[in-house]
């Protein structure tokens, strides 16, 4: 499914986003109805957790979920947005086709149903939604190997490197050393996945990026 935009421009804050979300999960057909269970928005792009029962009370069958307990399945959604011109717009997909956004909290991802196919796409998107909430939040002079060396613009690879910062317009900003070099690169979050933590160094200030700047002259 592509993008739809509204273009009466009736969502404007996040609360109208959220009431929208709720809305677009919220449905019945002859036979079913679902309901939202729970959303999060992380950046621009929605979670959804949506609840489906049997409008007779008999157990749901589907070939994706294992049935709950109380005859119910829960999906997981994605719903990208953004606003082009003031216009809010969407576009959603369930989790078995595959999205690409895969940072749904844990909470949400607690909510959902078992899957029957371990080798499914609803499996891999849970856990690169595992994967990235498990990355460290890490600290000022923590060392950290990468899961896998990273390319930088110069061609030059790094994949050992330590957690420092340095400042623009008043504002401390995360960098890495690298420990081959000595130089300074900004890394994603997503280069951050299935690194290691090979030794911690807190402190408020910051040794790495001194001793740096020392050998520039600076």
């Amino acid at each position: 499914m592509g993008w739809l935009f509204y273009t009466d421009r009736r969502v404007k804050t996040y609360a109208d986003e959220k009431a929208e979300i709720a809305r677009l999960c919220t449905f019945e057909t002859d036979t079913r109805k679902t309901v939202l269970v729970k959303a999060s928005k992380v950046g621009s792009t929605w979670y959804a957790a949506a609840k489906v029962t049997m409008l007779d009370g008999t157990p749901v069958e589907d070939t994706t979920y294992v049935t709950d307990a109380d005859g119910s399945i829960t999906f997981g959604a994605v719903f990208l947005t953004r606003y082009d011109d003031g216009c809010w717009g969407y576009k959603d997909m369930e989790e078995s086709a595959g999205p690409v956004g895969s940072h749904a909290p844990l909470s949400l991802l607690g909510l959902l149903s078992d899957l029957k196919d371990p080798d499914s796409y609803a499996h891999a998107w849970r856990q690169r939604c595992r994967d990235w909430a498990a990355i460290p939040d890490y600290a000022e002079g923590d060392r950290i190997r990468l899961a896998a060396p990273v390319t930088l613009t110069d061609g030059s690879t790094c994949q050992i490197v330590t957690a420092t910062h340095y400042r623009r317009g008043g504002q401390k900003r995360r960098c890495y050393r690298i420990e081959e070099t000595g130089g300074l690169v900004r890394l994603s979050k997503a280069s951050l996945v299935g690194s290691e933590l090979l030794g911690s160094a807190k402190g408020d200030a910051s040794p790495v990026l001194a001793e740096f700047f020392k050998g520039q002259g600076a």
